[in-house]
């Protein structure tokens, strides 16, 4: 964690934990009508009349998720948000509060942790959510965040991941591998500078990369888009792990095979570009890359003139029967087996 020296900081045990998250939480705005009562009491209390309350956490990790050496605080309160916020997204629901719960050790003064929470603060203003909760510990091992997202949905507007059936048309909003690039210079410029400490990286033809990492954006206008285009999708999960994760578990739940089209999957050019320089494959990177935070959904095959022109959904494949498998069409017309490459949260 880089920090000004010249600056005073102030200890977390002047204020306790009580003074701690009034401090820190002290400005959050109360938007959402469904927020009857937020922080202040020993638990929220919500009220979404007859909907369905949409509910998932995220728990982060110093070490392991994240390092803080090039991870500004605020670009990490943001992230850890939406990162919730894309998968209440991911049901086809709609997003509105939020708890946080961070564990601390000694090393982070106040004003490290008002910096975590303006990024958390933008985040809920950005994507009009209220922040309603949460707790605050000690840690030994650096910070841990973690935050639970809760939405609403009408029942019969829930996407599951499991509902993709044979003939659909596997779709995916943006495009994939930029986070994981960006991942790689991040960690490359981190190298260069414990080497030389004088060096200033230009990082400027980067920066669709970099921000891609630092600075996910969740796709909340994906399912406002689908209800205005009349298309529910049949199933829907986001791509958090990769591409190759992401389908394997929506075929798995939903008893299928696919066709996943090598030559359709949407890169960025800079994503081209920075696979050459690092000598990587392109579509190795979009299937294993992870972290893009876009939306991987089916449909039905005469949803797809509704949504054929538009610029933000790209066709990458077909839903095919259990017994075909899960395959990746080559370039060379080549149907070979899809196989989880992409991050693996417990593996040793």
């Amino acid at each position: 964690m880089i920090e000004d020296k010249n600056t005073p900081k102030t200890p977390l045990s002047e204020l306790g934990e009580f003074g701690l998250i009034n401090h820190l939480t002290k400005n959050f705005e109360i938007k959402q009508k469904s927020t009857l009562f937020g922080i202040g009491d020993d638990a929220a209390v919500l009220d979404f009349d007859s909907k369905k309350c949409i509910l998932t956490t995220d728990l982060l990790i110093e070490g392991v998720h994240f390092d803080l050496s090039y991870v500004p605080l605020k670009h990490l309160g943001y992230k850890a948000v939406i990162v919730n916020l894309s998968d209440v997204y991911a049901m086809n629901a709609t997003a509105t509060q939020i708890t946080v719960s961070i564990a601390v050790s000694n090393r982070f003064p106040l004003e490290a942790l008002e910096a975590l929470y303006a990024g958390i603060k933008t985040a809920a203003k950005t994507y009009n959510i209220d922040v309603v909760g949460g707790d605050t510990t000690s840690s030994t091992t650096g910070l841990l965040i973690s935050i639970t997202a809760v939405g609403h949905a009408n029942k019969e507007d829930v996407v599951y991941r499991n509902g993709a059936k044979e003939n659909d048309l596997l779709v995916v909003s943006g495009d994939l591998g930029a986070a994981y690039l960006g991942l790689q210079v991040l960690e490359r410029e981190k190298k260069v500078f414990e080497v030389n400490p004088n060096l200033q990286p230009d990082l400027d033809q980067y920066t669709y990369l970099i921000e891609r990492q630092l600075k996910p954006e969740a796709r909340k206008d994906i399912p406002e888009l689908l209800r205005a285009l009349d298309v529910k999708p049949t199933s829907m999960i986001d791509i958090s792990d990769g591409l190759s994760s992401e389908v394997i578990h929506l075929c798995t739940q939903s008893q299928v095979g696919v066709n996943l089209y090598e030559d359709k999957i949407p890169l960025d050019p800079t994503v081209i570009a920075t696979c050459e320089e690092f000598k990587l494959n392109s579509t190795t990177v979009a299937l294993n890359g992870g972290e893009d935070y876009e939306l991987l959904f089916t449909i039905k095959q005469e949803d797809f003139p509704k949504i054929k022109a538009n610029p933000s959904l790209t066709v990458i494949g077909h839903i095919t029967d259990k017994k075909s498998g899960i395959g990746l069409v080559t370039r060379a017309n080549e149907k070979i087996e899809i196989t989880a490459q992409g991050w693996n949260p417990i593996k040793e």
